[in-house]
């Protein structure tokens, strides 16, 4: 049994697809199982991750995990996943740990992989740099008027396909020989705010335009959705990516057999989100 937490996620929903196709038995927590749409064969749980008497369920019978972190909750889900006796624990962590620059975005993850490594559970790490999926705040731009609002035109990332991360997660999952490893991951190429803006204009057909915020300006419009640390970390970072490539990394092909989508992949499929 393989439970997954934050199945209802980006990353979570194309993992349980993975898992069941692989035969699988699959387990997830959800707050309101009549909401998730999770697929038929997939044993949902009702449960609320800071409830110790709900993750005790939870983990009862389950082999591994694939953990999707959030403030608050790390550290009961370990104790109740040692008490369990699972056997691996596959953390969804970030790039950001790497880099000095993340501040809080960075030691956010740091201290859940500590967390993690010394909980005495098996464990395996992914670190994604950049996700495609953050690209759809752009569409309410792209829907009125062809216009993509962002800060630092010329900041590269190699952002990955959500479906990329969930095979690695599912490799890491079924196969053996991933414990103790810490992966990251990364798209196939090294694009910057401008190119992908580009990539998107061609995917659509629209003559895009992108506006580059100023970092005062892009503050101002992330903060009544995200802390103020955070926001002041993030464009800390993307500064920094400024002038230079992203690093490339071959792991999603290693451990799964198949390239990496490319972010024009990423755009035809979600095409429709942005129309």
């Amino acid at each position: 049994m393989i439970l997954v937490t934050g199945a209802t996620g980006n990353v979570g929903r194309h993992l349980v697809d993975l898992l069941l196709g692989s035969g699988a038995q699959v387990r997830a927590i959800s707050r309101n199982p009549e909401r998730a749409g999770l697929p038929d064969g997939v044993e949902v749980v009702r449960a609320d991750m800071s409830q110790p008497e709900d993750l005790r369920a939870a983990v009862r019978g389950a082999d591994r995990a694939f953990l999707l972190p959030a403030a608050g909750q790390v550290d009961g889900f370990l104790r109740e996943a040692a008490r369990a006796g699972l056997g691996h624990v596959v953390l969804l962590s970030a790039l950001a740990v790497t880099m000095k620059q993340a501040g809080v975005l960075g030691s956010a993850h740091a201290e859940y992989e500590r967390a993690v490594a010394g909980s005495g559970l098996p464990w395996t790490f992914l670190r994604p740099g950049a996700f495609m999926a953050n690209d759809l705040r752009w569409a309410p731009g792209v829907k009125n008027g062809g216009v993509v609002r962002a800060p630092f035109a010329e900041a590269a990332t190699a952002p990955i396909d959500e479906r990329d991360i969930a095979a690695v997660a599912a490799r890491t999952l079924l196969d053996d020989g991933h414990e103790g490893k810490a992966y990251e991951l990364s798209g196939p190429a090294s694009l910057t705010t401008a190119e992908r803006v580009r990539i998107l204009d061609e995917v659509l057909g629209r003559d895009l335009r992108l506006e580059e915020l100023s970092p005062e300006q892009a503050r101002e419009q992330l903060i009544p959705q995200v802390p103020a640390p955070v926001v002041d970390s993030m464009l800390t970072l993307f500064a920094s990516f400024v002038g230079r490539a992203a690093d490339v990394s071959p792991v999603v092909r290693e451990l799964t057999g198949d390239a990496p989508h490319t972010y024009a992949d990423w755009a035809a499929r979600n095409a429709a989100a942005f129309s």
